[in-house]
Order: C-alpha cells, then sequence, then structure tokens
C-alpha cells in the first residue's frame, strides 16, 4: 500500500501524525510544503475528494493574519490560490492512501483506514 503524507515538518499535528505512523508500523512518504511548495493538481484532487472547505484551515494563525480582502468571499478558485501561495493554509496533514484522502489528523478514523 502506497501512502503520502503532505504537511510542514515541523508542525505539532504532523509530529503527531507521524510518531501515529511510526508506532504502527505503517510506511509513507512525506512531502513538505516548506520544501517542496504544493502543486495545483494535485490540490485539486484533494477538493474533488473532500472540497475546498474542508481543505482550507481557517483556524490557522497564517489564515488568522491574511488581510481582510484576502480572507472575505471565498470561493473554490480562491482558496486554491490561497494555497498555493501561502501552503499554511492547508489543513495538515493531508494523507493520500488507496482508498482516499484523509484531511487533519484522527486517530480513529486513520486507524479504520489504515489498520
Amino acid at each position: 500500500m502506497t501512502l503520502a503524507m503532505y504537511g510542514i515538518k515541523n508542525c505539532d499535528t504532523i509530529k503527531k501524525a507521524r510518531d501515529w505512523m511510526a508506532a504502527n508500523h505503517i510506511a509513507y512518504d512525506f512531502h513538505d510544503y516548506k520544501a517542496e511548495g504544493a502543486d495545483r493538481a494535485r490540490l485539486l484532487k484533494w477538493i474533488e475528494a473532500v472540497g475546498w472547505e474542508v481543505l482550507l484551515n481557517r483556524a490557522g494563525t497564517t489564515f488568522r493574519k491574511l488581510p481582510d480582502a484576502d480572507r472575505e468571499g471565498i470561493d473554490q478558485a480562491k482558496a486554491v490560490a490561497l494555497m498555493l501561495e501561502h501552503t499554511s493554509v492547508i489543513k495538515r496533514p493531508v494523507l493520500e492512501y488507496p482508498g482516499g484522502v484523509l484531511v487533519g489528523f484522527k486517530p480513529d478514523l486513520w486507524a479504520r483506514a489504515l489498520l
């Protein structure tokens, strides 16, 4: 089973997710947005799977610090543009697995999907 986790290496939630994966002996590839950026085609694939509203992290510091004009009137196109420009506004982690896409770290959901 090929798995890929996307996020930011120093994020606390990513650290918890990576620890959970290690504890459950699950191998995966890791893509760090800060080092490697985000890919429009992949974002659109995730949006198709879970919706842009799920993928856009409105609760994070980066989003809250954006100018009002950037935070208002968000639709899918604007959300994609924000996520490409400010990768920290992508909810973390995003996990691609053969059965789909998981967004955010919820151990119970991850266990049902992966174990």
